[in-house]
């Protein structure tokens, strides 16, 4: 088998357009090939957690990641998980474990805090392992959020990852969200962050 990436992205033109499925596919391929492969997701959204051995909660997507590469779960692989309350308010769990219950605005005003656990995370899992296979959240171009992204480019960037770019085009234009997505939403004042 020729020598993949060190770390590979997987990036969406949407929400729920197969992220969470071609993740953990690549995880198996590259487990079954001998790689000494990990999951991550930086920041995922879902009520649905799974309690991990020493008692931390992460989302369940990376722990199927985890499944595929043929290794324990570890809250490392999902440092933020934001499990939603109310339309615009979340309980918050970093590392784990979790810090509180916030409205959105004040959530996204400084991710200061998360980036940290974020980067530090990752910096232990990509010491341990010879391919990260990271996920990225909803779609690269949001830009209302790109000044406050942990889970993009910004973290693709982070990496020094190759991103796959997923689309469907039943959802409307993924060929010309192929094309343009990535260059669109990406900041040359992310690359060295």
């Amino acid at each position: 088998m020729a020598i993949p990436p060190s770390h590979i992205m997987v990036q969406g033109t949407s929400s729920s357009i197969g992220k969470s499925v071609i993740a953990p596919a690549l995880c198996r391929i590259l487990a079954q090939n001998g790689v000494k492969v990990a999951p991550f997701k930086a920041q995922n959204m879902s009520n649905n957690s799974y309690v991990t051995a020493d008692g931390g909660e992460m989302g369940r997507a990376q722990v199927v990641q985890a499944q595929a590469s043929g290794i324990e779960p570890h809250t490392d692989m999902n440092p933020v998980l934001l499990k939603p309350e109310a339309d615009s308010r979340s309980q918050v769990v970093v590392n784990g474990k979790p810090i509180g219950s916030f409205e959105a605005q004040k959530y996204w005003g400084d991710q200061t805090e998360n980036w940290k656990a974020v980067t530090e995370d990752y910096d232990r899992l990509a010491s341990k392992h010879d391919v990260i296979i990271l996920e990225g959240a909803g779609s690269p171009a949001e830009v209302n959020l790109r000044d406050r992204d942990i889970v993009n480019m910004k973290m693709a960037a982070y990496a020094k990852a190759s991103v796959i770019l997923v689309g469907d085009i039943d959802r409307g234009g993924a060929s010309s969200a192929r094309c343009s997505a990535p260059w669109n939403c990406y900041s040359p004042k992310n690359e060295h962050s």
